[in-house]
This record gives structure tokens, C-alpha cells and sequence, in this order.
């Protein structure tokens, strides 16, 4: 590998919107995110089920098809 040609690797302070803060390795020191796996809706389960018809379903509901 070449020298000085990648970025220094520090141990990354992760603090989210919510308050949140975890430690991860990353090129910068500190980063701040707006989301994070304790506030998002998908990992919390506040997540709401839409349904929502397809191309296909739409087809088959204007032509009367099964």
C-alpha cells in the first residue's frame, strides 16, 4: 500500500438529535446524526403498516381480473 494517501482512522463520538451517543471508528472525530436505532420508527416499532396497491393490483382492480 502507499503511504499518506489514506485518511486517519479515529475512534468517532456518534451523537444523535435525540441524545443518543454511541462510539464507532470513522475518519472524523465527532459526527452528528438526525436518526439514529433508538429513535427511528422501523427499530422502535411506532412504525405504521400502509398499504399501499402496486401497478399489478391497480391493473387487475380496472379490469376486474383475480
Amino acid at each position: 500500500m502507499k503511504k499518506d494517501i489514506h485518511p486517519q482512522y479515529y475512534k468517532a463520538k456518534i451523537t444523535c438529535v435525540c441524545g443518543e451517543t454511541f462510539e464507532t471508528g470513522s475518519a472524523k472525530k465527532e459526527v452528528r446524526v438526525e436518526i439514529c436505532s433508538k429513535c427511528h420508527p422501523f427499530y422502535t416499532g411506532s412504525q405504521r403498516a400502509v398499504e399501499t396497491g402496486g401497478r399489478a393490483d391497480r391493473f387487475r382492480k380496472k379490469y376486474g381480473l383475480k
